[in-house]
C-alpha cells in the first residue's frame, strides 16, 4: 500500500514537472528579447529653441532627458540604493533577502508596506512588462531580470533605472524630475535634493512635494535615515540635509507664448517624422522664431485689441447686439534671410487655435496697391512724378472688358436714364470707385496718390498697365493666393494671407531679393545627426534700383500718408496702410533695414470694424509699437541707395511733377531709374501737356 502511494506520488510529481517544464518553456518564448536593450531609446523629450538657443517648448509623451551615468551625482545613486535596492551590487538580479525582509515587514504591519523587487526586477517590468498582477507575469519578471543581469553591468542597469522610472508630475528619470522640482540639471542636485528624488518611485504623486509637503519631507527623512544606516552619509549631512525646506512650486517653465508658431510647426513636421518620433524622439529643433520679439508682439497685439474691444462695447449695445472680440494677427520677418522671427495668429491660442497670420485669407485692401506701383516704376511706364487725375470716374462693361467713359460722376445718372433703369444702376454693367471720405483732389503726383492711398488714381495705374502684369508683379514678389484679373485688383479685392503680405514686401526690404519664409534652421536627431540644415532661398526678383524707388516712395506713406502713426517709430521706415470695403479688415505692412513686419486686424465673421477705422488708425499704431519695442537696442541704418548706381536725383515742382526751378514753390527731392527723371521745367507745362494731348493722353495726364 505504501508502495502504490508513493508510486503515484511520483508520478504526479513527474507530471507536475514536465507540465512546469513546458509551462516555464512556454513563458520563455513568449518572453520579449533584451538584445534590443543596446539600442533601447525610451520616449525621450523633443526640444525646441529660438534663435538664440533658449528652450522654447517641448513635445513629449513622456517627459524625460537622458543622462549618462558618469553626470549622476553619487547622491543621488546611494539614494536609490538606499531606499530601493541595497544589496544591488550583491545579488544577481533577485534578492532572496529582500523578499524575506518585506514578506517579514508585511506580516507584521498586516498589510503591503514594503516590496522585495530589486532594481533590475522593476526595470524589466517597466520596459518589457505590464503592469497587471498575475503569476505568469511574475515569473516572467524574474526570468527577464535574469536575463538582463547575465547580459548588461549593474552600471548600465542602474543608469537605465534612473533614467527611466517616473518621478511624478508628468517627469519621467532624474534630470526631468531636477527640472521639475528644484529647477536645476540632475548633476547640480545637492544631497536633500537626491533624496527627496530618490523616494519618489515608490509612489510618485503620492509622496510628490507638490501635493503634500509634509507627507514629502517625511520620506525624505526616511531616505536620509536609511543612507546613514549603510554609511553612505553622517548624522550630520542627515541632519542639515532633513533641515531643507521641500519644493512646493514646479519649476518648469510653462509655455507662455509662441504657441501659434509652435503648432504650425507641428502641423509641417508630424506628416514628415510621424509623431512617434517627433513627440518620443528627443529630437533638437532649431528655429527662426525670436522668442523676445515674439512675447513682445503677443503683448502688444493683446493690449491694443483689448483696447479696441472696450471702445466697441458702446456700438455693440446700441446696435443691441451680443458683444464679440475683434482679432488679430502679427508676422515679422528678417528680410535679409526670411526667417520668421515673430508669428502671432490671434488673441488667445487656447480660445481658438486658428491661426490668422498663415491661414486666414482676407481682402488685403489698399496695402496691395504697392504691387500695383511697383509694376508700373519697374516697367518705367511711369516715374514718382507721373501726373495722375484724382477725378470722380465711370467704367462700363462693354462684354470683353470694363472700359472708362467718364470723370465725372454726374454722367453715372444720365447712364442710367439711358439704359431705362432709373436710379439703380447694374453692378455688373458700371462700376465707379470711390476715395475714403468721398475726397477727390483733382490733379496728384504719383508719390502723393501712393502716399494717401487714394483709389482713383491707383485703378488708373493699373487701367494702364493691366491687371495681368500687376498679378504677376505680385506672384513674383511673394504672394501665391489667387488673384482676380480685373481693375478692382488694385484696391486689394482679392484675399491674401498675412504672411504673403510680409513675404511679398520683404522682396523691396531686401533690394528685390526675394527671400522665401523658413520657420526651422536646423534639426538635430538624439544622436547628434543632423537631420535638416536650412539655408536661405533667394531669388533676385526687381533690380535693387527699384526696389530703393519704391521704398523712397513708401517712406512717403510714413512721412506724410496714411501710415503717419509709424513715424512715431524714430527711425527710417516704410510701408502701406489697407483697408478693404466697408472696414472689415485693416492692415498695416512696412519694414526697415532690419526688419519687415505686418498686422491685420478684423472679425473673424468680417463684421465691420466701424466706419471711421482705417489701417491708418488702428493696424498701424500697433505695428508701431511692437516694432519700436522689438528693434530697441538695434542700430537706427536708413535704406542704402544701391551701389552700382542707376538711380539719379533731381528737384521736382509738386504741381506739374515737372523739373522745379530754384524758387519753385513746394519743390522736393526726388529719386528716379536712370533715364526715367523729366526733361523739362515746371516753365514749360504747356508744351508738356500738348506732347501728351498728341499722343492721345487725356489732358493733364
Amino acid at each position: 500500500m505504501k508502495f502504490k502511494i508513493a508510486l503515484i506520488l511520483v508520478i504526479l510529481f513527474s507530471i507536475s514537472l514536465i507540465c512546469g517544464s513546458f509551462y516555464i518553456k512556454r513563458l520563455i518564448d513568449e518572453l520579449p528579447s533584451i538584445s534590443g536593450l543596446e539600442n533601447y531609446t525610451p520616449n525621450i523629450v523633443t526640444k525646441i529653441f529660438d534663435r538664440n538657443g533658449r528652450v522654447i517648448s517641448e513635445l513629449f509623451i513622456e517627459r524625460r532627458v537622458l543622462v549618462p551615468l558618469r553626470e549622476i551625482p553619487v547622491d543621488l545613486q546611494n539614494a536609490v540604493l538606499a531606499i530601493e535596492d541595497n544589496d544591488f551590487y550583491k545579488h544577481w538580479g533577485i534578492s532572496i533577502k529582500g523578499i524575506v525582509r518585506a514578506f517579514i515587514k508585511n506580516i507584521l504591519k498586516g498589510r503591503t508596506v514594503q516590496g522585495g523587487s530589486t532594481i533590475t526586477q522593476q526595470l524589466s517590468k517597466t520596459i518589457f512588462l505590464t503592469s497587471e498582477r498575475t503569476i505568469s507575469r511574475k515569473i516572467k519578471e524574474v526570468l527577464l531580470t535574469i536575463q538582463l543581469e547575465r547580459e548588461y553591468t549593474k552600471e548600465e542597469i542602474l543608469q537605465l533605472y534612473i533614467n527611466q522610472i517616473y518621478l511624478g508630475a508628468g517627469g519621467y528619470g532624474a534630470e526631468s524630475a531636477s527640472k521639475i522640482y528644484f529647477g536645476k540639471t540632475v548633476r547640480d542636485l545637492n544631497l536633500a535634493e537626491a533624496a527627496l528624488i530618490a523616494g519618489l518611485p515608490k509612489a510618485p504623486n503620492y509622496y510628490s512635494p507638490l501635493k503634500n509637503a509634509k507627507r514629502a519631507e517625511k520620506r525624505r527623512a526616511v531616505v536620509l535615515s536609511r543612507m546613514r544606516e549603510l554609511g553612505y552619509i553622517t548624522k550630520e549631512q542627515e541632519d542639515q540635509a532633513n533641515k531643507v525646506p521641500v519644493p512646493t512650486e514646479k519649476h518648469v517653465e510653462e509655455q507662455n507664448s509662441g504657441h501659434y508658431f509652435i503648432e504650425y510647426l507641428r502641423m509641417l513636421l508630424e506628416p514628415k517624422y510621424g509623431t512617434n518620433i517627433l513627440h518620443k524622439g528627443g529630437l533638437k529643433i532649431y528655429t527662426t522664431l525670436d522668442i523676445k520679439m515674439q512675447e513682445i508682439a503677443e503683448k502688444v497685439l493683446n493690449e491694443s485689441l483689448d483696447k479696441f474691444d472696450k471702445n466697441q462695447i458702446a456700438v455693440f449695445e446700441k446696435e443691441k447686439v451680443e458683444p464679440k472680440k475683434v482679432q488679430g494677427a502679427i508676422m515679422a520677418i528678417d528680410p535679409a534671410t526670411g526667417a520668421i522671427r515673430v508669428m502671432v495668429g490671434g488673441r488667445d491660442f487656447e480660445e481658438t487655435k486658428f491661426n490668422r497670420a498663415v491661414q486666414a485669407k482676407r481682402q488685403a485692401g489698399s496695402s496691395f496697391k504697392t504691387f500695383v506701383y511697383t509694376a508700373a516704376i519697374d516697367t518705367k511706364l511711369m516715374t514718382p512724378a507721373t501726373v495722375l487725375e484724382d477725378k470722380q470716374m465711370v467704367y462700363v462693361f462693354d462684354d470683353s472688358k470694363w472700359k472708362l467713359v467718364s470723370r465725372n460722376l454726374s454722367y453715372v445718372e444720365n447712364l442710367a436714364e439711358k439704359m431705362n433703369i432709373g436710379d439703380v444702376i447694374n453692378p455688373m454693367k458700371v462700376w465707379y470707385p470711390v476715395n475714403y471720405g468721398g475726397k477727390y483732389r483733382g490733379t496728384v503726383l504719383l508719390r502723393e496718390a501712393l502716399a494717401k492711398s487714394i483709389n482713383t488714381c491707383a485703378i488708373e495705374v493699373i487701367n494702364k498697365i493691366g491687371p495681368n502684369v500687376v498679378i504677376d508683379y505680385a506672384r513674383k514678389m511673394g504672394i501665391k493666393s489667387p488673384l482676380t484679373n480685373t481693375l478692382s485688383l488694385a484696391l486689394g479685392s482679392s484675399d491674401v494671407t498675412l504672411q504673403e503680405m510680409v513675404s511679398a514686401f520683404g522682396t523691396l526690404a531686401s533690394g528685390g531679393v526675394k527671400t522665401e519664409p523658413y520657420f526651422i534652421t536646423k534639426i538635430i536627431d538624439k544622436d547628434g545627426r543632423i537631420l535638416e540644415d536650412n539655408i536661405p532661398i533667394e531669388k533676385e526678383i526687381l533690380s535693387p534700383q527699384t526696389s530703393f524707388i519704391m521704398t523712397n516712395l513708401l517712406k512717403g506713406v510714413v512721412d506724410k500718408g496714411s501710415g503717419y502713426a509709424a513715424k512715431q517709430l524714430g527711425r527710417p521706415c516704410a510701408g502701406k496702410t489697407g483697408t478693404s470695403n466697408d472696414s472689415v479688415d485693416a492692415w498695416f505692412v512696412g519694414y526697415t533695414t532690419q526688419m519687415v513686419a505686418g498686422v491685420w486686424v478684423g472679425y473673424d465673421d468680417r463684421t465691420s470694424l466701424g466706419n471711421k477705422v482705417t489701417g491708418g488708425n488702428l493696424a498701424c499704431p500697433i505695428w508701431t509699437k511692437f516694432m519700436k519695442e522689438a528693434l530697441e537696442g538695434y542700430p537706427i541704418v536708413d535704406f542704402y541707395e544701391p551701389q552700382n548706381g542707376g538711380i539719379e536725383w533731381t528737384n521736382i515742382d509738386p504741381k506739374t511733377g515737372l523739373l522745379a526751378l530754384s524758387k519753385t514753390p513746394g519743390k522736393y527731392e526726388e529719386a528716379f531709374l536712370l533715364g526715367t527723371m523729366p526733361t523739362l521745367y515746371c516753365t514749360q507745362r504747356d508744351k508738356y501737356t500738348r506732347n501728351f494731348k498728341e499722343e492721345g493722353q487725356e489732358e493733364g495726364y
